[in-house]
């Protein structure tokens, strides 16, 4: 079993105010599938593993279409990372591992 497996709770702090999620992620090599859950929707995700760095690109509708490229590198039970909105610019994110 990947050290990178498992269910993350993240906060990223945007214009819109605070917005939580829940990453899930199953590493198979260097890529890894799993599914982004939180207050503005679901969706599934895939992306590439690096050592202990996810990486992916999630596309969003609320409060408007747009495109994430998004990054997290793990560190034990400790998340950080960046959504990186474009235009909009990039938001922090952190969090935990919860499973």
């Amino acid at each position: 079993m990947n050290e990178l497996n498992g269910s993350y709770e993240l906060v990223a702090n945007t214009p819109i105010g605070e917005q939580r999620m829940t990453l899930t992620v199953e590493v198979s090599g260097a890529t890894f599938s799993g599914t982004a859950t939180g207050g503005l929707g679901s969706a599934d995700v895939t992306g590439t593993a690096l050592d202990n760095t996810l990486s992916w690109q999630q596309a969003i509708t609320v409060p408007m279409p747009m495109k994430l490229d998004c990054t997290a590198t793990i560190d034990g039970d400790k998340v950080e990372g960046k959504f990186d909105t474009g235009a909009f610019g990039a938001f922090q994110v952190k969090g935990t591992r919860i499973s």
